[in-house]
Parts: structure tokens; sequence; C-alpha cells
């Protein structure tokens, strides 16, 4: 039987015996994490369902991504499980009258992803709505009696007969579904009503007093057209109207306020703006958007409304986020004034989310530390700032942890820089040490003082095993506004990555690092990066990790699937317009300086960055015959890995090759087996399904027990590759 751990009103009750003290972070460690990935508080605020991240159990359970768990925690902590073991829950959502939660899943015999509905003061989850395909999003009309939801269209029966006869052939880029957006009333026999709308359907939100839905809609299917090109529609489902409030760059979030006059929205400043992140607002009588935090010197990520006519923020601001309000004051259709300030400025906890109560007292976050992952936090009228409500890693607090610090430096230039630096576990005064500089991808994004270890950064692993690991906010990076996310425009790998080494320079000089151990690694935008420091820059660099990064800024061109987003906000410029520029911005062209062992990691099936981006460097690299190089690819994986025994693989191979080469032997390549480290599951006659379920029904007894039983087991990156 495994241990038991009673959870009473959010404080752990611990025996002493069940943990070692004093450990030291490992992959093992990252491949246990829970983490929170959605938090909504219910209508009263006394309430918030949240959505937990479960990893698979290698190797007791067969490899895949990480479980979804639904589960409830009331504000004084006391968490309940609703749906748990072997399930993935998505867009959970309170119904209108707060008595149930709704959720996508999977479950049973359903061949495609329906909605569930599930009692929240005790009852089985029943099956509210089905499609013929899977419905991806969908949002609540305002008395519940109603469901507008997206999906694509049921596959034609002729179109699945001939694909079962092996007709499997893809047309690229033209065969791709549109997603519709369909209206239905919940556990109805009839067929559901498809809107006909231009385009195809990616955010979706009923209006809180009529018939009318604010829906996004992209030209095409197309990952490029969502990213660069998607428009606010505001649809009258009666009449079939459309406006289109032509929002001026990319598209985040969409709200209404609770009367139905403002429509706020997240958006970019134009469509050369990098990054998502000004908060506006447009009127019912749909006279333009209006900027109501003008020269914002950060980005603003979610919202929601207090009242109708206070709307609420969470912002980054460099390494910090923010909670802020703009109280909003209207004439004659048009926003005649607003009034901004801050509510909490920063040096807390870092905020991924904010959901609000219906009257705006009660507001429910995702937050995360410098200890934690991401957890539920909840603040009332009375509280000052945000409190921790859940504990889904209590073993967290028997880690040994090194020292996590914001150091600002200057570049060349003289622009200041920021970034997070992880000090060494037990380091000694005047002594150097090896550096993993971690570079973030996008680069439209940045690295908040918050959990910053996962299977593709080693943070606490690395300071655990004698090491500084440091994760710097180069130019191009979000948090500090448009302009300073703008500034590595046209000018591919010039002084973006020069920030780079200039913060090996500043840690150098403040007596911290080795400069003959230091070593560079990061993904996508970021493996780039590594790309760039392992060929122009290797005379820099002991060691580099490349993960989904880009070798040809050429070829690049013509393999991802999101041109427009290269030529838009980053290049600016086409292939044909400047070939040198793209040809002398590719690492391949500088392979003659090429002298640092560089290990290569890809996810076959990777759609933004094409594996042959990885190819072309080591093909090139081995020829060339003058540093080590390895090229690890990880079949049915995409832009960043997402099943468990990848993740561990990769961990495992990120702290392997840094300590081989920064405190190692270095010369030949480590061995490319690995040792996993993992427990066969015990002997039995019971078939591996059957196994699993012992194990979910041993997690999730009941609501008041908290049960370990994991063994010790080796996606926020914020570079497009998952958490």
């Amino acid at each position: 039987m495994p241990h038991r751990i009673a959870l009473y009103f959010g404080v752990l009750l611990i025996p002493s015996p069940l943990f070692a003290q004093d450990q030291t972070f490992t992959p093992h460690h990252v491949a246990k994490m829970r983490f929170v990935t959605a938090a909504v508080i219910s209508p009263d605020g006394s309430q918030v369902a949240y959505v937990l991240g479960v990893p698979r159990q290698l190797p007791k359970e067969k490899d895949g991504t990480a479980w979804s768990e639904l589960h409830v925690v009331d504000k004084s902590g006391t968490s309940t499980p609703f749906i748990t073991g072997a399930v993935n829950v998505d867009s959970v959502a309170w119904t209108p009258d707060g008595k149930s939660l709704s959720f996508l899943a999977k479950r049973d015999k359903d061949e495609y992803r329906s909605l569930y509905v599930i009692p929240v003061r005790g009852g089985e989850a029943r099956k509210a709505l089905s499609h013929g395909a899977d419905i991806l999003s969908y949002s609540w009309s305002p008395n519940g009696k109603q469901i507008a939801f997206l999906a694509t269209e049921p596959t034609p029966k002729d179109k699945k007969a001939q694909q079962d006869q092996g007709f499997s052939q893809e047309i690229y880029e033209e065969d791709n579904p549109f997603v519709r957006v369909w209206v239905s009333e919940p556990e109805s026999s009839q067929a559901a009503r498809k809107l006909k709308l231009e385009g195809s359907a990616t955010e979706l939100n009923w209006h809180p007093k009529e018939d009318w839905l604010a829906v996004a809609l992209a030209p095409t299917p197309l990952v490029d057209d969502g990213l660069m090109f998607r428009k606010v529609n505001v649809v009258h489902l009666k009449t079939g109207q459309s406006f289109d409030l032509k929002n001026p760059g990319k598209m985040g979030q969409v709200a209404w306020s609770p009367d139905g006059k403002l429509l706020a929205l997240i958006s970019g400043v134009d469509k050369h703006d990098p990054s998502e992140g000004r908060l506006w607002i447009e009127t019912e009588q749909m006279k333009g958007w209006t900027d109501v935090l003008p020269k914002f010197p950060g980005h603003v990520d979610e919202v929601a409304w207090k009242s109708p006519k206070e709307i609420l923020y969470v912002a980054s601001e460099g390494v910090w986020t923010t909670l802020g309000s703009v109280e909003l004051r209207s004439e004659n259709g048009s926003l005649s004034g607003t009034q901004a300030r801050k509510i909490i400025n920063g040096a807390g906890p870092i905020l991924n989310s904010i959901s609000a109560s219906r009257d705006g007292k009660s507001l429910a976050f995702i937050g995360h530390t410098p200890r934690h992952p991401p957890e539920v936090y909840f603040m009332g009228a009375e509280d000052k700032e945000p409190r921790r409500l859940t504990d889904n890693n209590p073993w967290l607090r028997t880690m040994s942890f090194g020292e996590q610090e914001v150091v600002k430096y200057k570049a060349r230039d003289g622009l200041e820089l920021e970034g997070i630096l992880f000090r060494p576990l037990g380091e000694k005064k005047g002594q150097r040490y090896p550096l993993v500089l971690t570079v973030h991808g996008g680069p439209e994004a940045h690295y908040s003082n918050g959990w910053l270890t996962t299977y593709s950064q080693l943070g606490h692993i690395g300071a655990a095993r004698g090491m500084a690991v440091f994760y710097p906010n180069y130019r191009g990076s979000t948090g500090r506004g448009v302009e300073f996310s703008m500034k590595g425009q046209k000018e591919a790998a010039g002084k973006e990555f020069d920030d780079l080494v200039d913060a090996v320079d500043h840690l150098v000089k403040d007596g911290l690092v080795d400069t003959k151990k230091v070593g560079i690694t990061g993904g996508s935008y970021g493996g780039y990066a590594t790309a760039w420091g392992s060929t122009y820059y290797s005379h820099r660099f002991a060691a580099g990790v490349m993960f989904v990064g880009i070798s040809n800024s050429v070829s690049k061109v013509g393999t991802t699937d999101i041109p427009w987003e290269m030529y838009l906000v980053h290049h600016r410029k086409w292939l044909w317009d400047d070939f040198d520029y793209f040809l002398k911005s590719s690492p391949i062209y500088h392979l003659e300086k090429a002298n640092t062992p560089l290990l290569i990691l890809h996810g076959k099936a990777d759609p933004r960055v094409h594996p042959s981006q990885s190819l072309e460097l080591y093909r090139n690299l081995k020829l060339r015959g003058k540093a080590p190089v390895r090229l690890v690819l990880y079949p049915g994986e995409g832009h960043g890995n997402r099943r468990a025994a990848s993740r561990l693989d990769y961990n495992l191979r990120l702290q392997q090759w840094m300590e081989h080469y920064l405190k190692g032997p270095g010369g030949t390549p480590p061995a490319y087996e690995l040792d996993y480290g993992l427990t066969p599951p015990p002997k039995t006659s019971a078939t591996s399904a059957s196994w699993n379920r012992t194990i979910d029904s041993a997690r999730t007894e009941t609501a008041s027990e908290y049960v370990t039983h994991m063994p010790w087991l080796g996606r926020g990156c914020p570079c497009r590759i998952g958490p």
C-alpha cells in the first residue's frame, strides 16, 4: 500500500521518514514535477477550478504526454480532485449558473473530443455535446441554454472510406480543414447549426447580454495566417451580420465587458510588432480601437474585467510581472478618458494568467517562483497580494537550491540588458565556475524571475552540479515594450547575439565564470543562437547543445510553416531581396570557425524549423572533422518534445554534454547510450492497462488524502517549444 499524507486546508503534514532531506535537483526530479496549466475562478469567487499536468510514470505507464486532470480548490486551500488518472481534460469553464464545470475530453468510447459537464456538489460527468470531429473550444450563452463551439466539418463517409483503404496522401497546405463556428443546444438531438463565415476560426466569446459572438478569423487554417493575419469579427447569431474590427497586429486574448458595451483585445501595435502585448478597447459603436496603455514599458499578457468600466491586466515588465487596472470613461460611443494604476508592482510570484469572479472582487492566477513551478494563486478583496492555494510538489521543500538572482549588464553599444542567474550550489567566494548560457527562442519571448528549470533548461540541475546558469533577455525580447522587442529586426545574428557574449564577459569580469568553460544552449531561435555561438563565436564557447535550431537562413525561408512571420517581424525582407544577408546570417556560412563540440537535437516532425536545418549543420561539421558533433532525432516529436521519454532523454543528454565538456575530460564525445535510471515495474500477472488503472485509483483515492507513490523520475519555456 502506498503511504498516505493528509492534506488539511492547504497544510501538508509530511511524516519525517517520507523524504530524504537536502537533495539536489536532477533530470529525474524534473520528470516528476506536476504543474498547473489553467485556473478559472467560480462566478461567486469561492472556488477555483484548475487543470493539473501530471507526467507519465515511466516505465509503469506507456510513454506519452502528461495527463491533464481537473481539480477544484477553495479559497482556504482545500483541494478536491474531480476528473483524474489517465485523462486529458481541456478548456475548463464554469457553467453560467456556477453549479457545474464544463470541459473538453475524449472519454470511454468517444471517437472525437466532446464537451462534458460535471456538477460541483457531486455526481458523474455527463456528455453535453459531441460532434463528428474534435470540439476545439466553446463558449456558453449567458443563459446556459446554448453553446457556440469551434470544430472542423465531419469527414464525409466516402472520404473516410478512401482513407481506410490507404489513400492517405496530403496535398501540402491545400487540404487543411477549415475550423468553423457552430451553435447547438447542450444534450439536444438536433444537429448543430454552422455559421456562414469566411475564414478559419480560432477564438470564440459569447456576448454577455445578447446573441453576438466575438470570433477570430484567419484567411486559412495555416499556422502563418493564424499568427499574422487573424482579425476580430463580431457576428450576430440571428441575422448572420459580421463586422471585421481590424485589429492592428498579432492577436491575443479577447474579452467582453460585463455589460457587453466594450470589447478588450490584446494585440500588437501594427503588423511589424513581434508580439501581441498592447491593451486595446473598442466600444459598441465600433469607431476604432483605443490603446489604453500607450507607451507601456512592458507587454500585457492577460486581462479580466472587474466591472463594466474597469479592466484588470497581468503584464510582463522586465523579469517581473505586474497586476494593474484601467478605469474607462466613454462618451457618445467613444472612449473619453482612461486612468491606469498599478495594484502589484513586481517582485512577487510570476503571474501567468488572471480570472475574475462575477463581482470582480476575487481573482485567481497561475503563479510560479524560483522555488516552485506553476500553482494556483488567489486574491480576495481583503488580500494585499496573491496567496498560494495549491502545493502539487511538496517534495520540493526538501531540495537544496542555489541562489537565483536578477543580473543587469550593458551591451557593447551601451544598451542596458538583464537576465536571471543561477549561482552554483555551495559556491565558494573567489572560485570561478563553468557557465551554461541558456538562450530563449522567439526572439519575441523573455525569461521572468520564476521557475526556470525544465527538461530543456538546466537551471537548478546545473547549479546542483557546480555550474552557473544564465538566462539573458537579449535585444528583441518581450517584457520591455514594443521598441525594445523590435531592436533585433533586419539584423539577424547581429547585435542580438553579440548581447549573449557581452553577458558572458560581464559574468567573467564579475569573477564568477571561467572564460574557458562556457557552454551555450537553447531551442528554436535559441537553437539558432547556439549554432551561431558554435560557429561564428566558436572561440568563446567550449560546448553547445542546439535544440530545433536554425543553421541555414537561406533554406529556412523555404522550409518553415511561418514564412510571413519571418518576413514581417524578423527579417523584413525576402530571400530574393537580399540573398547575401540571408547567407551571411547563417551559421553554416561560418563553418571554418567551428571548433565547439556540438550536440544537436531535433523532433523529426517539426514543421516550424525543419529537421533538415539540423541535418545540414551536422553533416557539414562531420565532414569538416574539426570538432565533435552528434545528432539526436526524436521520432514523432515536433517543435519541442512532448512525450515523457523524449523529455527525460533530452534533459539527461543536455546535462551529460555540458558536464563532459565544461567539467569533465572533453575530447571524444560521451557514450551515446544512456542509463535512464528507471526502476522496472514489479512482476505481475496484470496487464499494463490494469496496472495503470491501479496507479490511477491509488493517486485519486479520496478528496482529503494526498497519496505519494511515484518513483524519482528524470513546457515555461517561452521559446515555442512547450513547457
